[in-house]
Formats: C-alpha cells, sequence, structure tokens
C-alpha cells in the first residue's frame, strides 16, 4: 500500500482515509479470490470476535459455512466447549441445521425457537422424516398452546441430498420457495435450504479444516493455566487457537504464548491486542503466528474514554502489519469496523483478516436471546468483555472479595440493544454485504486476491467533510 501524497505525521482511523481507484484488468468481482493470506484455511477475510454475546455454536456453523471462522470465548467452560465443538465439526458444509420440533410440540415452543436461526421455519418431525413446515406465518389465530400438528404446513417439498447445487437452486425457483428441508435417500432429515442459501453455496467456499469439516477457534486467557486449557481444546478439535487479553503486551502474555506454543506445536496461535511494530515483533517472538491489532476500538469499548490508552486503528494495522510481513507473520485488524469500506481499508492496510463483534450481534445467529421491545421489534442485549457483565462472568468461581474488586474497574458497556435490521437480519447478509464491498474494492485497485490488494492499494487522507460526502443520502437536500 502507498499513499498518495505525503504521509501524515498523524495516526489515522478508518474515516481519515480513502482509496483511489487503479488501472484495472479483472473483469468482475467473482473473479476476486478473498483467501486468506495467513493460511488457516479461511476463505473469506472474517472473524467474529469472542465475545459471549456473539460468538456461539450458531455463530460459528453459519460463518464457517460461508468461509470465516468464530472465535469462542475463553470463558466457557471446557465441558460445554467440547459440546459447541462436537456440533459445529458435524455440520453439514452445504446444508443448514433445520430447528426441528415433533408434532405434539406446541406453537409457543414454535415461536420460541424460530428466531434462533435466519430461515424462519421449523420442520416438524416424526421418526426423523419431515412431516411440516411451520412459520411464523402459521401461528395467527391460534394460542401458544395448540400442537404444531394441527397448524403446521403439511404440503412440503423435500428435497435430496444427492442433488446438487444449481439442481436445488432451479427446483426451489421451480415451485416458487424460499425454503425446504434436504433429505437422505431413505427419507431422513439431513438438514434445509433456503433459496439465497443455495445461491450463495454456489459463490461462498466453506472454512473447513483437513478432514473437511467446518473450522472453529476458541479463546484462552493469559492467566490461570492456559497451555492446559489450550491442549484440552485443540485435543477436542480447535483449529485456531486466539490467546486473548486487552493489553496484550504485557509478560504474562509472552510467557503464556511460550507456554501454549510448547503444548500446542502445531496449531496456529492467534495473540493479542497489541497497537505496536515493537508490540507485534514481541508476540510473534514469543511463537505468535498471527497478531491481533485494536485497542479501544469496538462499539462496545471505553478503554479509550476510561484511560486515554489506544490507537486510530488504520495507523495501528498499518505499522503492524509491516513489522508482522518482515518476520513473515500476519495480523488480524479487531474492532472499529462500521462499513464495508472500513474492512476493505484494513486489507489495504495489511491485515489478512477482520474481527468482528457488535456489527455481528444485532443477528439471528448471535449467541444472545432474541428479546421483543415494547413495539415489537426484534433486538439482542450485547456487552463488552472488559464491561462489570462480561468480568462477573469470568469470575464467577473466584471469592465475592475478588469478583468485587475486580467488578470495581469496568472498561466496558454492559448492556446495549443491538437490534435485528430488517434488511440484514442475518449473519450471511452482513457477510454479503462485506464481501461484495471488499470484492468491488479489490477490483478498483485492480487486484485479484488480498495479498495483490495490499501491494496496489492507493490511500489518500481526507477531511471530515470528505468523509461525509461519501456518505448516501436518505432523503433529498
Amino acid at each position: 500500500m502507498k499513499f498518495i501524497a505525503e504521509v501524515p505525521a498523524y495516526d489515522l482511523t478508518y474515516n481519515d482515509v480513502f482509496m483511489v481507484p487503479s488501472l484495472s484488468s479483472v473483469g468482475s468481482r467473482l473473479d476476486v479470490d478473498l483467501t486468506t493470506p495467513d493460511n488457516l484455511g479461511t476463505t473469506v477475510p472474517i472473524a467474529v470476535a469472542n465475545m459471549t454475546a456473539v460468538a456461539g455454536r450458531r455463530m460459528a456453523e453459519t460463518v464457517s459455512r460461508r468461509g470465516g471462522v468464530a472465535v469462542m470465548p475463553q470463558d466457557i467452560p471446557v465441558d460445554v466447549l467440547r459440546q459447541v465443538v462436537e456440533f459445529v465439526k458435524s455440520r453439514h458444509s452445504v446444508f443448514d441445521t433445520p430447528i426441528t420440533l415433533g408434532p405434539t410440540a406446541t406453537v409457543g415452543e414454535a415461536l420460541s425457537l424460530i428466531h434462533k436461526r435466519s430461515h424462519g421455519a421449523v420442520v416438524v418431525i416424526d421418526n426423523g422424516a419431515p412431516m411440516g413446515i411451520f412459520t411464523e406465518h402459521d401461528a395467527a389465530g391460534f394460542d401458544r398452546f395448540t400442537q404444531l400438528s394441527n397448524v403446521m404446513n403439511r404440503d412440503i417439498v423435500s428435497l435430496p441430498d444427492s442433488d446438487s447445487i444449481d439442481v436445488i437452486f432451479d427446483k426451489l425457483t421451480e415451485h416458487r420457495l424460499t425454503f425446504a428441508p434436504v433429505v437422505s435417500a431413505d427419507g431422513a432429515l439431513v438438514g434445509c435450504i433456503t433459496r439465497k442459501g443455495a445461491l450463495r453455496s454456489s459463490i461462498y467456499k466453506p472454512a473447513v479444516d483437513r478432514s473437511g469439516r467446518l473450522m472453529i477457534s476458541a479463546a484462552v486467557g493469559i492467566n490461570a493455566n492456559p497451555a492446559k486449557r489450550a491442549k484440552a481444546l485443540v485435543d477436542m478439535g480447535v483449529d485456531v487457537l486466539v490467546i486473548d487479553t486487552a493489553h496484550g503486551h504485557q509478560a504474562r502474555m509472552l510467557a503464556a504464548i511460550t507456554e501454549v506454543r510448547a503444548a500446542c506445536p502445531n496449531t496456529p496461535i492467534v495473540a493479542g491486542n497489541i497497537v505496536t511494530s515493537k508490540g507485534t515483533r514481541e508476540l510473534i517472538e514469543a511463537g505468535a503466528d498471527i497478531v491481533k491489532v485494536g485497542v479501544g476500538p469496538g462499539a462496545m469499548c471505553t478503554t479509550r474514554m476510561m484511560t486515554g490508552v489506544g490507537r486510530p486503528q488504520f495507523s495501528a494495522v498499518l505499522e503492524c502489519a509491516a513489522e508482522a510481513r518482515r518476520l513473515g507473520k500476519h495480523v488480524w485488524a479487531d474492532g472499529g469496523v462500521r462499513h464495508p469500506r472500513d474492512v476493505a481499508l484494513a486489507l489495504a492496510a495489511g491485515a489478512s483478516s477482520v474481527m468482528f463483534g457488535s456489527w455481528l450481534a444485532g443477528t439471528y445467529e448471535s449467541a444472545a436471546d432474541t428479546l421483543r421491545d415494547t413495539d415489537g421489534r426484534l433486538y439482542k442485549e450485547s456487552f463488552g468483555m472488559a464491561s462489570n457483565r462480561a468480568v462477573r462472568n469470568r469470575t464467577r468461581e473466584e471469592s465475592p472479595i475478588e469478583r468485587a474488586r475486580k467488578e470495581l474497574f469496568e472498561e466496558g458497556i454492559s448492556s446495549s440493544r443491538m437490534y435485528l435490521s430488517a434488511e440484514s437480519p442475518g449473519v450471511e447478509d452482513i457477510m454479503d454485504k462485506i464481501v461484495a464491498g471488499v470484492r468491488s474494492a479489490c477490483t478498483y485497485a485492480g487486484a485479484c486476491d488480498i495479498e495483490s490488494f495490499h501491494e496496489r492499494a492507493v490511500v489518500g487522507v481526507q477531511s471530515a467533510a470528505g468523509y461525509d460526502e461519501g456518505r448516501p443520502q436518505g432523503t433529498s437536500w
């Protein structure tokens, strides 16, 4: 990446910069390969942050199916995490996991589950085979105790799992269906698929391990016994370890990386967070393959306002990525993204992938429960991982006095309503926007992949008015 003019003497946020187009021979956005250069196996540069209200098994499954990876939070007990990993590893790489209930289940039970996934349907099964489909629309006029057998749609079209994606899409289009169960040769339910899901499967490539199973990552803290937890995670099938703490450039982090590397010599290690080249270098020398960059840019984070500590994210990524590249390693840009343009700029600055938290909190797949406000709008509660709420969760096994001391000092928002967007209620909808924006940015730069995008990107510095000029207007001016 290079600046169009002289490099400024001050640090820059994503809002402070823009990219100019270059001569391009890339014919289409679909010609751009977004496989990440960090060699993890992810096919799009999207990593879901290890936030308790965001990253869960539904998020991990869905994001991995579309080429990204989700990082499970460090405060999940190992036995629970084992169940999550087993679940994700057992999921189909093309077909989504359906919500299933028996015919005697009630409308109330179905409505409590239907917003867990974006396809908006419950498959009613009998002896493992689909016998009907229930949607929220089917509940109209019935009380919550009515059994599904009395309200479900029995006129269903099931698709064989042997059909190709093109054939599945054609059948859904022919029958004017947006959703259908997928069955095996003996009629057993295998999964489900939507018309948009079939279309996505023809464009995206899933992130899978060497056995063809969906990828998953998990976080490890720097206290207690990080090597023991890391070894347990790897043994259960975790593909990428993330050693995570708010202040990554500290002696305890370096020791934790060394310990985990010794215990798990063949597993990729991501460590952070830092914002300087020195921090990058020392974490890599300790054994990290990827360094996580970002202090204070997250939507739920109050670190900069509380402490004055942090750094504008674009400059932090630019400097840390340069140092990591010099050492043959990579960085993830963690936090501060609000629009697809920010993702493109992070990649232009040298990141191999970008980490998202709050942007994905208000989706069907996030780990929090779906709630309704007084106006009937769906939302989920999110909170920062350094907030009082998160600290209480992490320290539940400590003594009351120790917990009280730690809860006294918080640096994050403990509760925020993240509304599900009518346009993008699912994580895949947001991923579509991000991938479309990044692919298009690559074509403007004349780049066919992430590495060449970083090499060819030309960036300039703009005023606040310049940034505002680029914002679309929802109404006339």
